[in-house]
């Protein structure tokens, strides 16, 4: 069988014997960066969440509104 190597970067999901655990560095790294985007993201979060508690007020007086004006026009219409 003759078998061609490839080169460039391979990802490595076996642990070879060692702890499967992320290493203390790593962890360190993943929460700098999840710092970093939570800061970055923070005025977008903050207006999406704003637009959809907006928009959940908005959609429960929609819908009473639609229903008071339905239940109107079926009484008028029972009166006539």
């Amino acid at each position: 069988m003759n078998h061609q190597a490839t080169s460039g970067m391979h990802w490595l999901t076996s642990s070879f014997g060692d702890s499967a655990e992320a290493s203390p560095r790593e962890l360190s790294e993943l929460g700098e960066h999840l710092a970093r985007c939570r800061h970055r993201n923070h005025r977008l979060f903050t207006l999406r969440h704003g637009a959809g508690v907006l928009g959940g007020f908005m959609l429960a007086r929609i819908v009473t509104s639609a229903l008071v004006l339905v239940l109107l026009v079926a009484a008028l219409l029972s009166v006539l």
